[in-house]
């Protein structure tokens, strides 16, 4: 699908909502999460405080047993999954409940990108702007899913809602095999008939956006060898161009012949070529030798894939190692492609709730929300779970900075983002089946 058409397809979608009002209920749950704005930037501080970088495993557990402490004042029956110790994770808190008609999954995550010695961040406030150690990826999104529920709470709703709150420990360095670290919260996508994903929202230009799409995020290593020799012989018959430059020709060839299939990137991360190379993938570091006199005998190529679909990475796979196998004299190459995060696509299910979410936008007196263009966004845990239920994602607060060490929110979006989200469940939750 050609990307114009599609972004076409999705801004036609919102809805056009003039007139949206909020119902008695929903109006009381504003005004709650309005009056205990307060409350949850103070639980906001407190798990910013604790550095949980994806390997700073004590701290990851202590955000899970804060967050826990509110799941269980919440009436949820809460659960630790620990991880096998191969994993070398924390593990994931989950908090569950019964109930009657749609059951909603919620998705957050304790670790953050920085572990706990890299200088990080305590929570400091100046005005409307707060920054610390993960405050926007996504400590503010996992006090939005409490301050939602809470606010369900306070007008009796929750206890008829299904619900499934699912905080992972690893989503910045995930364990592997995935297998084994998202088997529960694929069996949580599963049961569920709709997933919410609370990563950073996005605004921009005056605009909110919804999120009805992340692209795949997988690897691949390209590793080929040459004839060692004297550099003198270089590009005869019997010495050929070496590891190196057949390594060029097929970046090359990726670039040429690969690209430019609308929302497929990929990326050579790193490269490492000579006559001896070292490599570990799972540390991304490796060491060479070699001299410019000796034709090199080997290199190593990590890089990165995204796609819009896992129909889109199997075409994009393929095209790779077809020009794999095209060796030039004297060289071999192989390539090997790892599993990552799958795609979420756009799927018709998921452009209903973006209109579902337009409307109440609307009604809490903002513009339509359009749906977001997914080369803006990254792969998230939402993505596990999408294949099997109707997703939507971004529903966290408007911030910047993700990723560095100067990441930040903007306070007034946060009593906003619970709103939408409170509205949203609460809105989904009176549907029936077929509609």
């Amino acid at each position: 699908m050609k990307r114009t058409l599609l972004l076409l397809a999705m801004i036609l979608a919102t809805a056009t909502v003039n007139g949206e009002t909020l119902s008695s209920a929903e109006q009381r749950m504003s005004d709650w999460i309005d009056a205990h704005a307060d409350d949850a930037i103070a639980l906001l501080k407190e798990t910013v405080d604790i550095p949980s970088g994806s390997l700073t495993l004590d701290g990851v557990r202590e955000v899970g047993t804060v967050l826990r402490r509110e799941l269980d004042a919440l009436g949820l029956e809460t659960e630790w999954i620990e991880m096998p110790p191969v994993i070398q994770r924390a593990g994931h808190l989950v908090g569950r409940k019964d109930g009657m008609g749609k059951k909603f999954l919620m998705i957050g995550h304790l670790d953050t990108v920085f572990e706990a010695d890299d200088g990080l961040k305590p929570f400091a406030r100046d005005g409307d702007i707060a920054y610390g150690h993960g405050i926007c990826d996504m400590k503010s999104g996992n006090v939005i899913m409490v301050y939602a529920l809470l606010a369900l709470k306070e007008i009796g709703a929750l206890d008829d809602i299904p619900v499934a709150v699912f905080y992972t420990g690893d989503e910045e360095k995930s364990g592997r095999p995935l297998s084994i670290s998202r088997k529960e919260l694929i069996e949580a996508g599963q049961w569920a008939d709709i997933a919410l994903g609370f990563e950073e929202g996005q605004s921009f230009d005056g605009t909110d956006w919804a999120t009805i799409a992340r692209r795949s995020s997988s690897s691949w290593t390209l590793t080929v060898t040459g004839k060692q020799a004297h550099s003198s012989g270089i590009f005869n018959e019997e010495t050929g161009a070496g590891a190196i430059f057949e390594t060029a020709r097929i970046l090359n060839a990726f670039y040429e012949t690969v690209r430019g299939e609308e929302y497929l990137t990929f990326n050579a991360g790193t490269i490492q070529g000579g006559t001896e190379v070292d490599y570990d993938p799972g540390q991304n570091r490796g060491s060479t030798f070699g001299k410019t006199n000796v034709v090199p005998r080997k290199a190593v190529v990590h890089g990165g894939i995204r796609t819009i679909s896992q129909e889109q990475l199997e075409r994009a796979r393929a095209a790779m190692r077809r020009v794999v196998a095209d060796s030039h004299p004297h060289t071999s190459a192989s390539i090997e492609f790892s599993d990552g995060y799958p795609p979420m696509a756009p799927t018709d299910g998921n452009l209903a709730l973006q209109r579902e979410l337009s409307a109440i936008n609307v009604a809490l007196g903002r513009e339509p929300m359009p749906s977001l263009d997914p080369l803006r966004r990254g792969a998230a845990d939402i993505s596990f779970v999408a294949p099997h239920t109707d997703a939507l994602a971004g529903l966290g607060c408007s911030c910047e900075g993700g990723h560095t060490p100067d990441e930040f929110v903007r306070l007034l979006s946060l009593p906003l983002a619970i709103k939408r989200a409170a509205i949203l469940i609460y809105r989904l939750s009176k549907q029936t089946a077929t509609d």
